[in-house]
């Protein structure tokens, strides 16, 4: 038997302490450790890009990331962008342009995409469109996705205008 360890960090604000094996995903204990459960595992190889998160920041993929590297570092998931009283304006954008499609990849394409905009609020649509190419959809409609993030983006311009002051 695997000795715990314990992993403090800071996630969606939050501080949080966790006690996990070595071997535990940060998709895992996000998951199972703090029921965080709008992280979803897809293919568990870094691959469909449905359990990204943004670390520090950067979008990652929970799945390839050990929770003891989070030790010490902010993370935020999909509930940190809104909930269902309070969307926020990617999650709006998408239900306007009926961008969740069956759902599943969702959560990994909005925390990819918010990453994205935190960065560049002005990313054109081929930028927009080579940064989701890391998250697969098997629905198969990139097309309300990317129209739903090209809307958001104004938000984001905001955003970064009033930490600009």
């Amino acid at each position: 038997m695997t000795r715990a360890i314990a992993v403090h960090l800071t996630v969606n604000g939050a501080a949080a302490a966790i006690s996990v094996e070595p071997r535990t995903t940060l998709a895992d204990a996000l998951r199972n450790e703090l029921r965080l459960t709008g992280t979803h595992l897809g293919c568990e190889h870094g691959v469909c890009g449905a359990c990204t998160v943004i670390v520090d920041g950067a979008a990652v993929r929970s799945c390839l990331m050990l929770a003891a590297q989070a030790e010490g570092r902010e993370v935020r998931t999909v509930e940190s962008l809104g909930d269902a009283a309070h969307l926020g304006p990617l999650q709006l954008a998408f239900r306007k342009h009926h961008a969740l499609q069956c759902g599943f990849c969702t959560p990994g394409i909005l925390t990819t995409a918010h990453a994205l905009l935190s960065e560049e609020p002005d990313a054109d649509e081929d930028r927009i469109r080579e940064v989701v190419s890391g998250n697969l959809c098997r629905c198969t409609g990139y097309i309300p996705i990317v129209a739903a993030i090209m809307e958001a983006r104004s938000a984001y311009r905001g955003v970064q205008a009033e930490a600009a002051q």
